[in-house]
């Protein structure tokens, strides 16, 4: 009886920890690091070189006006207009933002000039044959 229920108990942990499914220890982000992750994608979508124009505000208050030079894993290189370097890690960044427009604003801007010179035109063509 007894060499029964041992035999039974050892079976079912032996088949317990054949069907166990691991679990991987996963560390959530922290928020430092998910903020990092953001200012990279947006500096990847300025884009680099010398039209691309960013403003970055650090942690500190400290503010930094230019163009990405480059990105690094953990920095990135922002040039300011006397062409001083700065490298600033992406963890220190609290703001970023681009003087750039996206190109639907640039297509926006095209269409509403367009328009108006279309008014302006009909208006003077009426005016002197109309």
């Amino acid at each position: 009886m007894c060499r029964s229920a041992l035999w039974a108990v050892l079976m079912f942990a032996v088949i317990s920890l054949t069907f166990a499914i691991p679990v991987a220890a996963q560390t959530k982000p922290t928020r430092q690091e998910e903020k990092a992750t953001k200012v990279k994608d947006k500096l990847k979508k300025f884009g680099f070189g010398e039209k691309a124009k960013i403003k970055v505000k650090l942690i500190s208050g400290t503010t930094y006006e230019g163009h990405v030079s480059s990105l690094n894993e953990t920095d990135f290189v922002v040039v300011d207009k006397s062409g001083t370097s700065n490298t600033l890690k992406y963890s220190d960044v609290d703001k970023i933002g681009g003087k750039n427009l996206s190109n639907g604003a640039k297509i926006g801007i095209g269409i509403g000039i367009g328009a108006g010179l279309t008014v302006v035109i009909l208006w003077l063509t009426f005016e002197n044959y109309g």
